[in-house]
């Protein structure tokens, strides 16, 4: 064993510019990984802290005990509680202080015009508490809202909107309030609380503006006295209160809103960079084995004679594996030190670009180091593990004749595996995707299709290469009829250099085709369900912004250019036990700007008492037009609802339709998420949608979109994303070129003596430049087409799966613009990763390489 360490010492550094590739890929993939893991300890610690400090004098919080969830959201509405509680509360054993906390809804208008916030984190509003030690909030700047329409508002907020102490604004409640900013606050030391937003007012002004009647408040927070534990506390409190009401200690308040924030947030961030991670190794994980099979191949005669020697297979194994052990070993550990400065970087990066995520040292665990080390020897080791076998299985003759020819595209075994794997993979994605809709056997089959793909790699590659390559013995002559033989001549090579390209193609394409399908699904959503000329919305998603004033239809509709003007309000209740959000709305005024599809019963009749449903969630409950459900509101009361209409589509419309009569008694902060216009014959779009323009500045200044504008800005959050995916993946296709220029240059090293004979019979430099380029290039466009057709199977596979799996129905769309633009980048790519090859090969000293064995 000893020698067999000699031995892969010397050859690391006598050969160190073979492994540089190697060392590269393992480098990237690691400090991806390790980035990823100590961001996301270094976030949920700054966010533990800053909930912390922030609810350090909140001892107890009393509240509502029950939740309603709505399917797809994880954080329920409570009921709220009454005020006058406090009284009781403050009375209870060891209660230094009680404060009722108001909360709801309200969005900034900045300087400019434009709404603060609302992109996804919530745009929170409440009564500014005075008690210091109670308030979440501490004043940094000026003072507390003293008389109504004063208001203190994070600093943050403030900053992004270009706000200062003494500007008037416009806060929305959803109904717009004339506001003066008296005081700036932080969040646990913070200007905010990442991108939340928070507006402090009067306690009679946030009870007159987010609440539907005063008296009632969200929790109510109490400090304890000296001497008094929190736990000790809440056993006090418990006696006192009333039934469906609990008390819960700070502690816990801290760590469910930690929670909330790694449960919805941090762990999909972290979860989806690790995704991309796991595709950077992947596609490292190819290029490894490439640069291994290579060298193996190339040292066969070497291998042989120590074979001759006395060398044992183990020994010769072995050797190979310790080379891949130190690239391994030193790879991570360089690995990991750029994981720390990426985390760095990401940490300085991310408040420049609008994530303002607490400030924090950096948390580096154990966890975040060993796990990444350990990644990247496996990767490594694993990926050299067959080379390794196969430079032990060298036999002693081979140091008497030249290394063999490469086979492997013509072997039959593969082929038939190829294929086999092929049929498997199409025969459980179509079980998956059409015979019994499963996003498990979709998957499955998908991973089946990259397998097939893979095997069939050699296979493929040399019918792929001559196609992709005709042209080029028109175009470049005898140069590309030279770089065409030179890709064909091993075809296990080529394809396994290509893999890992297609692999990083594939995912960009597979997410590009998604990301088509679902901006498809949404304006065949708008196309099929919005009948109306203009939609009026507030540009948020997620949980952000607060919706729009549910007088802004009724006004809208007053205008004569207007034929109908129906807004769209949210709601929840349970059916059933089962928490389900009712569309709020008038149905009449609904059934003429959206079209439901057939619809049985008549939702002119639904009153106070009646709800209209889809066909699907009929059917799910058992019920039909006369049925009666029982419907639980947050308020915690129950009423007995009439099915009077039952209705096609719901894609708009929701699942469940009540009139604002029946939701007034329940409603909490009333606001409509959409504001759909009909004009009247005659009215041109332009004059129709300046009308409204007009009417909508006074209630805020929302969004006035014709419905093609209202499609495309609902897909809005795709562009976004989709940006976030290519750039992260453009670490998977630097790798994957990495992989290609070390192919290359040890392609070059093989064939010195071959090279410096073609400059000998007359080839000049910049001939054995673009010779060496057009391969790179070949190579490059035959895993670029390999990826796109399989992004684009899987893409499809994706959509299928998920229509499959969703009440939902979702277009395919194939985007032949972008997916050219992946084609070409993919072909450039390659061009790029010849230079540096290309470039060494022309420079070769002709008789040095005539001279070299």
């Amino acid at each position: 064993m000893n020698a067999s360490v000699r031995i892969s010492v010397s050859s690391l550094r006598a050969h160190k510019r073979r492994f540089a590739g190697t060392f590269l890929a393992v480098l990237l993939g690691v400090a991806f990984l390790a980035g990823t893991l100590v961001m996301g300890d270094t976030l949920r610690a700054s966010f533990d802290t800053m909930f912390g400090n922030a609810t350090s004098g909140t001892d107890a919080v009393v509240r509502s005990a029950g939740t309603i969830t709505t399917p797809g959201e994880s954080q329920g509405v409570r009921q709220p509680v009454d005020t006058d509680l406090v009284t009781a509360v403050e009375k209870a054993p060891g209660v230094a202080a009680a404060e009722p906390d108001i909360q709801g809804a309200g969005q900034l208008v900045g300087a400019n015009g434009k709404p603060i916030g609302g992109q996804g984190p919530p745009t929170l509003a409440g009564n500014w508490i005075d008690d210091p030690k109670l308030n979440s909030y501490q004043l940094a700047e000026g003072r507390a809202p003293s008389k109504s329409g004063e208001v203190v508002v994070n600093r943050g907020a403030a900053e992004k909107g270009d706000l200062k102490i003494g500007d008037t604004t416009t806060l929305r409640t959803p109904d717009p309030v004339k506001v003066t900013i008296v005081g700036l606050a932080t969040f646990g030391g913070e200007d905010g609380m990442a991108q939340v937003t928070y507006t402090g007012m009067t306690r009679s002004d946030a009870e007159k503006y987010l609440t539907a009647k005063p008296g009632e408040a969200a929790s109510i927070l109490v400090r304890a006295g000296p001497g008094t534990g929190q736990r000790e506390l809440v056993d006090a409190l418990t006696p006192v209160l009333p039934k469906g009401v609990e008390a819960i200690t700070g502690q816990e308040l801290a760590e469910e809103n930690t929670d909330m924030i790694s449960g919805q947030f941090l762990s999909l961030f972290t979860t989806f960079l690790l995704v991309f991670s796991g595709v950077a190794l992947l596609v490292a994980t190819f290029s490894i084995h490439n640069t291994f099979a290579i060298v193996v191949a190339q040292r066969t005669r070497e291998n042989a004679l120590l074979r001759a020697l006395g060398a044992s297979r183990r020994q010769v194994t072995a050797s190979t594996l310790v080379e891949a052990s130190v690239v391994a070993v030193v790879a991570s550990a360089a690995g990991l030190a750029g994981g720390i400065g990426i985390a760095a970087g990401l940490q300085a990066l991310f408040p420049a670009v609008g994530f303002p995520f607490p400030e924090g040292d950096l948390v580096i665990s154990g966890l975040s180091m060993t796990l990444p080390l350990a990644v990247g020897i496996v990767v490594c080791l694993g990926s050299a593990l067959l080379p390794a076998v196969r430079a032990g299985r060298t036999a002693p003759l081979a140091a008497l004749r030249e290394t063999a020819v490469d086979q492997s595209g013509a072997s039959r075994t593969r082929a038939v595996l190829g294929t086999g794997l092929a049929a498997l993979a199409v025969a459980v994605t179509l079980t998956g995707v059409i015979v019994s809709p499963s996003l498990w056997l979709a998957g499955t089959g998908a991973i089946l299709a990259l397998a097939a793909f893979v095997v069939l790699g050699p296979v493929a590659s040399t019918t792929a290469v001559r196609v992709l390559g005709s042209p080029l013995d028109k175009l470049r002559g005898v140069t590309g009829g030279l770089a065409r033989r030179n890709a064909l001549r091993s075809p296990k090579r080529t394809a396994a250099t290509a893999s890992a390209l297609m692999i990083g193609v594939a995912v960009v394409s597979l997410f590009t085709v998604f990301g088509a399908s679902l901006k498809a699904t949404m304006d065949q959503t708008v196309s099929r369900s919005f009948a109306g000329d203009v939609a009026v919305s507030t540009p948020s998603f997620g949980a952000g912004g607060s919706g729009m004033s549910p007088r802004l239809a009724p006004a809208i509709a007053e205008r004569p250019e207007v034929d109908t003007a129906v807004g769209l309000g949210r709601g929840v209740a349970e059916v059933d036990g089962k928490g389900r959000a009712l569309t709020v709305t008038d149905p009449v005024a609904l059934q003429r700007t959206f079209d439901l599809g057939d619809v049985q019963g008549s939702m002119r009749d639904l009153g106070d008492d009646g709800v209209a449903i889809t066909e699907n969630e009929a059917d799910k409950q058992g019920l039909k037009t006369g049925d009666t459900a029982q419907l639980a509101f947050t308020d915690g009361k129950k009423q007995t609802f009439t099915v009077r209409a039952v209705y096609g589509q719901s894609e708009l419309a929701g699942d469940y339709v009540i009139t604002r009569d029946a939701w007034s008694p329940h409603r909490t902060q009333d606001s409509d998420t959409l504001v759909a216009v009909t004009f009247k014959d005659g009215v041109s779009a332009a004059d129709g949608k300046a009308a409204v323009e007009k009417v909508a500045t006074a209630y805020g200044n929302p969004e006035v979109q014709t419905r093609d504008e209202y499609a495309q800005s609902s897909a809005g959050g795709i562009d976004m994303m989709l940006t976030l995916v290519y750039a992260l993946l453009a670490l998977a296709v630097l790798i994957a070129l990495l992989g290609i220029a070390n192919t290359l240059t040890l392609a070059v090293h093989e064939r010195t003596r071959e090279l410096g004979l073609l400059r000998a019979v007359g080839q000049t430099r910049a001939q054995l430049r673009a010779m060496v380029r057009w391969e790179s290039v070949l190579v490059a466009a035959f895993g670029t087409v390999g990826g796109l057709a399989l992004g684009g199977f899987l893409g499809w596979v994706l959509v299928k799966a998920s229509d499959g799996a969703s009440d939902s129905a979702f277009a395919f769309a194939m985007p032949p613009f972008q997916l050219t633009v992946v084609a070409l980048v993919g072909v450039a790519a390659g061009a790029l990763a010849g230079l540096r090859p290309a470039r060494r090969a022309a420079r070769l000293d002709v008789l040095r390489a005539i001279a070299t064995e």
